[in-house]
């Protein structure tokens, strides 16, 4: 036979009591939260699970806050590419109609006038700033104005060749900027010839790329280098370059005023031939790369100080207008290659953005089924304990009032 003392029916009640108190506050922290795991001790493992799944919510929502950046600049950087083509398109009509032979001087420098308005506008949208106040177009040096006149007027390029690239999602990076030089900067400049005679008194015009196969074909597996020509005494014409010693030329003897090709370039000089035993000397500079605020600036200098009214200067505006022209369109075609570029870093940033938001709500769904609580369930047992609780603590009080000195 076990004894029993008073003192451990005493301890054994309040001992469960207590232990009843503590499931009744457990499922009432549960209800009050509607999560079925407060503390570890409430399900070791499911907590162990949802600390590992709160990492990735915390790791996916860093990658959404860097996806969300990088779509805000490069949506920028395509809306300031996009306005610049329109500037660009505007002044392209501006120098056809400059190309008019019956403007007056006036009219010229009316056109010249809008000329640089639109330059200025121009060189505001290259300086275009995002929203925390930095240079988009100024690689890493933000905080730096991508471009600026010099002391002579002219705008240059201020910023380095930097590009910004930003983590997206594991091991997943996208550029999220462009620096001004390569877009604004380096644009391929029309083919132009150069006198570099010392005493010859012709000059040379006309110059423009007419056969771009025949250029390739000229220079295989390189890019095409400056051409040299010279006319001897007899008229005999020569072409060469630095990686090709002899060049065709159509035709090959010299009739001022009249076209000949080299290369699939086409050219034309006037004047006198050269005393003997002098060689007079040209340069066809084939990949040049001029900026667009430089061809911009030239062509307002052109329509402002050259005079038509000698056949030289009608040769050398109609080669500025011919040239601009040709310029114009190499700058819009370096944008819209960005554009597309940009296209498909936006179209990868998309991508990725749908693949964190998936992930985002496929983790949150196993988060809520090991942490929500079952409200239906959670009620029930709140009942049943409250019950369970009640009948305890009645039973306590009925025991706790008997004692053998009662019957003595």
């Amino acid at each position: 036979m076990i004894r029993i003392s008073s003192q451990q029916i005493f301890s054994g009640g309040i001992n469960r009591l207590q232990e009843l108190n503590t499931s009744l506050n457990n499922t009432q922290q549960q209800i009050s939260t509607g999560q079925r795991v407060n503390k570890p001790s409430d399900d070791p493992v499911a907590a162990a699970r949802i600390l590992k799944l709160d990492q990735e919510l915390s790791r996916v929502e860093t990658y959404q806050r860097n996806v969300d950046l990088a779509e805000n600049r490069l949506n920028q950087e395509e809306s300031a590419l996009e306005s610049s083509i329109d500037v660009i398109q505007r002044i392209r009509e501006l120098t056809v109609q400059a190309g008019n032979g019956s403007l007056s001087a006036n009219d010229r420098r009316s056109i010249s006038s809008e000329l640089e308005e639109r330059l200025g506008q121009l060189a505001n949208i290259a300086n275009t700033r995002d929203a925390s106040g930095e240079f988009i177009f100024s690689g890493f040096q933000g905080s730096v104005k991508a471009f600026e006149q010099n002391e002579f007027g002219s705008w240059t390029y201020q910023g380095d060749e930097g590009q910004r690239v930003l983590e997206i999602d594991d091991g997943v990076t996208v550029p999220i900027s462009d620096n001004g030089k390569d877009i604004f900067v380096r644009v391929p400049a029309a083919v132009t010839g150069e006198n570099t005679s010392v005493t010859s008194g012709s000059s040379i015009s006309g110059v423009s790329l007419v056969n771009e196969a025949d250029l390739k074909a000229a220079f295989p597996g390189t890019f095409p280098d400056d051409i040299t020509i010279q006319i001897d005494d007899n008229g005999a014409i020569t072409a060469s370059s630095s990686s090709n010693p002899s060049l065709p030329v159509t035709p090959n003897v010299y009739v001022s005023g009249e076209p000949f090709e080299v290369a699939g370039v086409e050219a034309t000089i006037t004047g006198p031939l050269p005393t003997a035993p002098s060689v007079d000397s040209y340069t066809l500079k084939i990949n040049e790369k001029q900026s667009v605020f430089g061809t911009i600036e030239n062509l307002i200098a052109g329509l402002n100080s050259i005079d038509k009214s000698s056949p030289g200067g009608q040769a050398e505006y109609d080669d500025l207008i011919a040239n601009s022209l040709i310029n114009l369109d190499n700058a819009q075609e370096s944008i819209l290659l960005k554009q597309t570029e940009l296209g498909g870093r936006m179209n990868a940033v998309e991508s990725t953005k749908t693949f964190l938001e998936d992930s985002s709500v496929y983790t949150n769904a196993i988060r809520s089924q090991l942490q929500d609580l079952d409200y239906a369930e959670a009620i029930s047992n709140l009942s049943f304990q409250s019950f369970v609780l009640q009948a305890a603590q009645q039973s306590f009080a009925q025991v706790s009032q008997l004692s053998l000195f009662d019957r003595l």
